[in-house]
């Protein structure tokens, strides 16, 4: 299960980093069930490092993935609320 983790957090990261927060829901998704992973990997006998790793790279692609994905959606109703009031960019 850390094994799974860890790939879960590094695809995660990777999808926030390089997606520009449209698909950060996708990474998030992929994050939590790491995290979930990672939680459980711990409890195995000689997996404690690769485990926390997997549950340090989860809770930063969530992280990363969250707030890009809420930063996009603002970008996208700021423009969509100026487009209405009249006003150009």
């Amino acid at each position: 299960m850390g094994v799974a983790s860890l790939v879960l957090g590094i695809i995660a990261i990777i999808i926030g980093l390089f997606s520009s927060g449209s698909f950060g829901w996708l990474g998030a998704i992929f994050g939590i069930i790491g995290i979930i992973l990672g939680i459980q990997g711990k409890k195995v006998p000689g997996q404690e490092g690769i485990s926390q790793g997997g549950l340090v790279c989860s809770i930063i692609g969530t992280v990363l993935c969250l707030f890009l994905f809420v930063a996009c959606v603002a970008c996208v109703a700021c423009i969509g609320v100026a487009g209405t009031a009249g006003a150009t960019l």
